[in-house]
């Protein structure tokens, strides 16, 4: 048996029964338990984009909500939102797409528990904070061991797995359009990644804060044409994807449960909700209260499947490319979008994949740096992660596609779980520090954090009264 049948079914038993009840479940259970408070919130998180970076003590400015924001959003909108959206269309049928919305949906409770926790029990460093799931595991359930766990597993899957599929997808695209060979183009990709990541997490905000949102943007733009192009069949694309996601459309009838585990699968790859990525960015954020990080980042998992991986939808479903066996991946998203506008948008798509992977790939590497820190303080170690990070963009630039997304799959998988039983048993501290933003919103104060107001909420670093100076406070 080859490796890819061997990492086929693996993936197999976990999408089909493990992950879908343990993500599903989770995301009910935060739903409930915060009375839905990923929809309730949904004003107070784009007041919160513009909101300035609080300072601390010493007079330094930290990263804004803004700015964490983007190195989440730059992990999570790559390829998962248009090669990935396209391959769940392909394998799973348009009813992909409706359970694609459904976890983002229902993850976001867990999105906002994930970032929250990792605001809680952030660290200072040489750049001003770092956290994430490893370091709730440690602090907040006292267990190392599960922290290293983690730590190790992200490593792998954000600073070498998921940047082979980044790298992959990029030139795919480019040999389709331009006919460039992968491995020179797969050389260029990898000298590009080693000018950032040895350049440090300031030049990652840098850019990913530039990119990022002018990509979105554009790439949304061009699917509204698309969609206003074809106005009058947007009802009959929405029906297909409600009436495929059960079974009630007859072309796709007998693919309900293909349909359930590429939605799921290219979901999480997508959006991230409770995987346990996005609290690494989260903690970076300098802000009066955890809550707000938590709310920021609900928000990027709307933006990323609402909005991004629906503009995808939408551009594959109003072509028929979809329906031709041979297409997947970033090609089928190529023939769809040259279907509506012509072959020149094959040569834009390809672009704009460059730009959307290329962010991800060093967002994706941030991930990885953090996580080595957690480990062990080395300058040894981190410089043989960022020599192996460059060398897997190489590697992913010139290996067969459905292998590396075979592997990222894997290792996605094991990294969600880890992750949403640690939040799960993390939710004793989740809910006051909740209750303690809601509260203090009631009353019309801007929320601010004490860890002194919790009760047994394990090594807490930082949230004193004097390490704390509001925003208002910088402007004077």
């Amino acid at each position: 048996m080859e490796i890819t049948e061997i990492l086929g079914k693996i993936n197999e038993f976990f999408y089909s029964y493990v992950l879908i009840i343990v993500l599903v479940g989770a995301g009910l259970f935060f739903t409930i338990k915060t009375k839905f408070i990923q929809f309730r919130l949904i004003p107070d998180m784009f007041r919160l984009l513009t909101e300035k970076a609080t300072i601390n003590s010493n007079g330094k400015i930290g990263i804004s909500s803004f700015q964490a924001f983007t190195i989440s959003a730059a992990s999570r909108i790559g390829t998962g939102n248009i090669a990935g959206v396209a391959t769940a269309i392909a394998l799973g049928g348009p009813g992909a797409v409706f359970w694609m919305w459904i976890i983002a949906l229902i993850g976001g409770a867990s999105s906002l528990i994930e970032s929250t926790l990792a605001q809680v029990y952030k660290v200072k460093d040489r750049h001003g904070f770092r956290g994430g799931p490893a370091y709730y595991m440690e602090k907040g359930l006292n267990k190392r061991w599960m922290g290293i766990l983690f730590a190790v597993v992200i490593t792998l899957t954000y600073g070498f797995v998921f940047n082979a599929v980044q790298a992959n997808t990029i030139t795919i695209a480019f040999e389709e359009s331009f006919g460039i060979n992968r491995i020179v183009l797969g050389i260029i990709l990898s000298l590009l990644t080693a000018i950032i990541v040895f350049g440090g997490l300031k030049r990652i905000v840098h850019v990913t804060q530039v990119i990022v949102p002018v990509m979105a943007i554009v790439y949304i733009g061009v699917a509204l044409v698309v969609v206003f192009m074809n106005i009058t069949e947007i009802p009959h694309v929405i029906m297909l994807i409600v009436k495929s996601a059960f079974g009630l459309e007859e072309a796709f009838s007998g693919m309900v449960g293909a349909a359930v585990m590429n939605g799921i699968k290219r979901g999480l790859f997508s959006n991230e909700a409770g995987m346990g990525s996005a609290p690494n960015a989260a903690a970076t954020a300098a802000v009066s209260h955890p809550v707000k990080q938590g709310l920021i980042q609900t928000l990027g998992v709307f933006i990323d499947t609402i909005f991004v991986c629906s503009s995808t939808a939408a551009i594959v479903l109003l072509s028929d490319a979809y329906l031709q066996a041979d297409a997947a991946s970033i090609n089928l998203t190529q023939l769809s979008l040259a279907d509506n506008l012509g072959d020149w948008s094959s040569i834009f798509l390809a672009i704009a994949i460059l730009m959307f992977a290329y962010s991800t790939i060093i967002g994706n590497y941030y991930y990885g740096e953090t996580n080595i820190g957690f480990i062990k303080e080395s300058k040894t170690a981190l410089t043989v992660f960022r020599i192996l990070a460059v060398a897997f963009v190489m590697f992913g630039s010139v290996a067969k596609v459905k292998f590396v997304w075979d592997l990222a799959d894997l290792f996605m998988a094991i990294m969600a779980l880890i992750n949403l039983v640690a939040i799960l048993m993390l939710w004793k501290v989740a809910k006051p520090v909740i209750y303690d933003y809601l509260d203090q919103r009631k009353k019309g104060l801007d929320p601010v954090f004490n860890k002194n107001n919790v009760p047994h909420i394990g090594e807490v670093e930082c949230w004193d009264d004097e390490e704390i100076t509001l925003k208002d406070e910088q402007s004077m």
